[in-house]
This record gives C-alpha cells, sequence and structure tokens, in this order.
C-alpha cells in the first residue's frame, strides 16, 4: 500500500481524497519509481477540483510532474537506483501521476535527473519552469535579441509566468510583467520584472492592431489577454503561447500575422522528445539560481494538495507548490 490523492467520479459525484492505494493497481509501465516531489500545476487544480475535464479516466492519481528513484526497471535506459524526472505525457490525465509515493510509467516519459540539481530543486523548477523555458527557447529560435525591445510576461504571478520573467531577466531581457495582483508587484520586480502592469489593460476585448510594444510575449493566459498581446507585439516579432487561464478561445484576426508578421509559437511542453527536454533542463540548471527557487516555490504536504488546489484556482497561489509526497 501506498499513500496518495485519489480522484474518483462515481455514483457518489466527483471527489478527491487523501487514500491508502494497493500498489497492484499501479498501471503498466517498464519502469517503477519511488515518488519523492510532485508539484499543484494549473492542470491539478482542475483534476483535483473537477473544475475542468482534464481527467480521461477513473479513478485517477493526478500530479503531471514527479521526480524520484527508480525501484524497479525493465528498460536499458533505466536502472535501480537511478534518479529521474518526469513532465506531462498525460501523467496524472490519463495515466496514474506524481501525487502519490510510487509511480508506474513507460521510461521513454523519464530524463535522468539534471546535472546540478536536486530532486526538490527540479520539482522546485518542475513543469512551469520547464515550459517556460521551452517559451524561451522559442523566443531565442526567432533569433529575439534583449535589444529588440520589452517582452511582456502574461500571468506574471503564476509558475510560468514567475519562470518567464526570471529566465528573460537573466539573458538581458527587458520584461514587462502583466498580473491581476498588484500586490505582488515587488516579488515580480525582484525576479527581474521592470515594470509591471494589470491585466485589466489586456484582458477585455480589443482591437485587430494595436500600437506597436512588445518585441516578444510569454502568455499563460489566452483567450483576450493573447489576442491584445498579439494586437500589440511589434513587426517581426513572437509570441509564445503555453496556457489558457483566462479561456481556451483566440479572439483575434489574422491582422497581426499578415500586416506585421507576427509569429505565434505554440508551445506543448506535454509531448516533447527527451532530447529536447534535456536541453531545456541544461538551460534551466545554468540561468535559475537557487534563491530564485526559494523565491518562487513554497513546499506542501501531500494532504495540502487538497486545499492548495482550491486556492490554486481562485488565483490565490503565487510561483510554484512543491510537494513532498512522504510527508
Amino acid at each position: 500500500m501506498f499513500k496518495a490523492i485519489l480522484v474518483k467520479k462515481d455514483d457518489q459525484g466527483y471527489r478527491a481524497e487523501l487514500t491508502q492505494v494497493d500498489e497492484a493497481s499501479l498501471p503498466e509501465g517498464d519502469v517503477k519509481v519511488k515518488v519523492l516531489y510532485s508539484t499543484l500545476n494549473y492542470k491539478d487544480g482542475l483534476a483535483i477540483t473537477g473544475k475542468g475535464p482534464v481527467v480521461r479516466s477513473f479513478p485517477m492519481i493526478p500530479g503531471i510532474d514527479f521526480a524520484g528513484e527508480v525501484l524497479e526497471s525493465s528498460s536499458p535506459d533505466f536502472k535501480a537506483g537511478d534518479m529521474v524526472l518526469l513532465n506531462g505525457w498525460g501523467v496524472g490525465e490519463g495515466h496514474w501521476g506524481g501525487l502519490g509515493q510510487l509511480a508506474r510509467v513507460k521510461a521513454d516519459w523519464l530524463i535522468p535527473l539534471p546535472k546540478g540539481l536536486t530532486a526538490k530543486q527540479a520539482l522546485a523548477i518542475g513543469t512551469a519552469g520547464y515550459t517556460a523555458m521551452l517559451c524561451v527557447m522559442a523566443l531565442q529560435t526567432h533569433g529575439l535579441r534583449p535589444s529588440d525591445g520589452e517582452v511582456l510576461v502574461t500571468g506574471a504571478a503564476g509558475g510560468v509566468g514567475s519562470f518567464a520573467i526570471a529566465l528573460l531577466s537573466k539573458l538581458g531581457f527587458t520584461v514587462v510583467a502583466s498580473t491581476g495582483r498588484m500586490s505582488e508587484t515587488e516579488y515580480l520586480k525582484q525576479l527581474g520584472a521592470t515594470e509591471v502592469i494589470d491585466r485589466a489593460t489586456l484582458s477585455a476585448p480589443g482591437k485587430p492592431l494595436a500600437k506597436e510594444r512588445w518585441a516578444a510575449v510569454v502568455d499563460s493566459v489566452g483567450s483576450h489577454t493573447l489576442a491584445n498581446a498579439c494586437a500589440q507585439t511589434k513587426s517581426d516579432g513572437a509570441v509564445a503561447a503555453c496556457g489558457l487561464a483566462q479561456g481556451m478561445d483566440f479572439p483575434s484576426s489574422v491582422a497581426p500575422f499578415i500586416l506585421r508578421g507576427v509569429t505565434l509559437y505554440g508551445i506543448n511542453s506535454v509531448t516533447v522528445p527527451r532530447a529536447k527536454r534535456i536541453a531545456a533542463y541544461e538551460q534551466l540548471s545554468k540561468l535559475i539560481d537557487l534563491k530564485t527557487l526559494d523565491e518562487i516555490s513554497h513546499e506542501i504536504s501531500l494532504e495540502d494538495s487538497l486545499k492548495y488546489a482550491k486556492e490554486l484556482m481562485a488565483g490565490n497561489v503565487r510561483g510554484r507548490l512543491i510537494v513532498d509526497v512522504n510527508k
């Protein structure tokens, strides 16, 4: 038996609870892992609260990422004792995830724990930091330079936004943070933002084209915010979109793309090939310092995940929530 958060949907309704799970119930996979840390992400909040249809089979252990130690492996890629890391691949949605003390997954979904990072540090970065790095890598591939101008980061006080600010600032970019929590201004400036603006300036319906301001954008919000960000992006600029906190809709027009040559990069962090994942974490391990991880992250217990999921969905969580699944 092992301890886990289990999401159920049956005649008694939809619910999530901390419970004991039989190890024999673990899903198929060629690597069994003793989970040390997971995190609480937006998808996990949806899964635990039932506010979004992200769980595709029941019962489900949520948790879209985890780090831990290999206990058993039938794959040549890993052996018992190896430290590993997982992000995405539908874990926590269609395959039991990281908010439990044990996991069994496919070897292809794992990467070795990045050199220079402990399991806790890797999960302080977690899916949010990894996704932010993928966004930055897209802008780097686009050829963006600090001299090109300001970079807008939306959803700035959240996990992806916090890391995007820290990464872009470390790379020398001038970062403007958009948030609905202006009380977090000092925190965002400590991460590297030079200016903080209220999300209300971007979240209402806007014009197909607006005055050019942003050389690039990292957006985790979607909907009108993404549309307005695109409308304000400079000619030949780039927008990396990775989230939908405001909504899945995109009420925009083709104007920014055909009149200004703006490029919209869709960032899918779920099924990225192993080589690209390793490259992302190599950059992260060099660009993120331990002090920044401490500022961005907060450790909670497995049981705490249930209440913090509600706070996350209410928009009351700053940065990252690391879950020590053995507490």
